[in-house]
């Protein structure tokens, strides 16, 4: 029994000999910790790797790694695909170090934060899409010569399809429902914030029918004059159907 006892003593002094031995060098304790959780993270050991970035808080909050380390953190939340986390510690990061040398690279990994919180279909909240464009476009004003352009450009446009999407898909909910006010007001939105004409030509053809539903026959006399330029092709025939509609109808009220 103590032959084993001995054995085994001698085996964890072995591994803990082997594991100390593993350390990386630095000439603080915060740099070998800080060491230390960049490799846990290239590994995939998520959980140690913030281990080691709390001993780091709590233990040497004023040393140089301090602030790498709230980076690094940031970075182990989205290599975790905890999106939220990332980009509540990237927007942080930047509020607490405004003009730091990887301001663009934190930039653009919040848009990224918010980007990788997209829905995969446009009929769900696209707040984060807006998130998005919002801080992908602050990364275009402050760097417009960085590497992330060319990609910030792409995910704006594949934002603003969405959400776009989103505005007609709400707009033909409530039309659909005969919550004609609601629909209007959509649509209204849809043709001052769009350029597509079969886009155009849709949201005023449903301006006018909504208001002729509402038997609001001068506004929708109105949004006739208005509007009717800008229809095109088979649309033109309809709106002017339309317009009739309503000037008959407001003539007889």
């Amino acid at each position: 029994m103590k032959t084993i006892l001995f054995l085994l003593s001698l085996i964890v002094i072995s591994i803990n000999l082997s594991c100390s031995s593993k350390r990386p060098k630095g000439q603080t304790e915060a740099e070998i910790l800080y060491k230390e959780s960049k490799q846990f993270m290239e590994d995939g050991q998520y959980l140690l790797a913030i281990e080691k970035l709390n001993k780091i808080q709590s233990e040497f909050p004023f040393s140089y790694y301090a602030t790498p380390s709230e980076l690094l953190r940031a970075d182990i939340y989205f290599a975790q695909k905890n999106f939220q986390e990332a980009a509540a510690s990237y927007k942080v990061f930047l509020d607490l170090h405004p003009r730091h040398e990887k301001e663009s690279y934190v930039l653009y990994k919040l848009s990224e934060s918010y980007f990788k919180q997209l829905p995969s279909t446009h009929d769900r909240d696209l707040e984060s899409g807006k998130k998005a464009i919002v801080s992908y476009k602050r990364l275009l004003r402050k760097f417009p010569n960085s590497s992330f352009v060319k990609d910030a450009r792409l995910k704006i446009n594949e934002c603003k399809e969405m959400i776009k999407l989103k505005e007609m898909y709400v707009a033909d909910f409530y039309f659909r429902t005969k919550v004609f006010v609601s629909a209007r007001y959509r649509y209204l939105g849809i043709i001052k914030d769009y350029k597509e004409k079969p886009l155009i030509n849709l949201a005023i053809e449903r301006v006018l029918w909504s208001s002729y539903r509402l038997k609001e026959f001068s506004e929708c006399s109105s949004y006739y004059k208005n509007y009717r330029s800008l229809v095109s092709g088979e649309y033109k025939s309809k709106i002017e159907r339309l317009g009739e509609k309503c000037r008959k109808a407001l003539k007889n009220s």
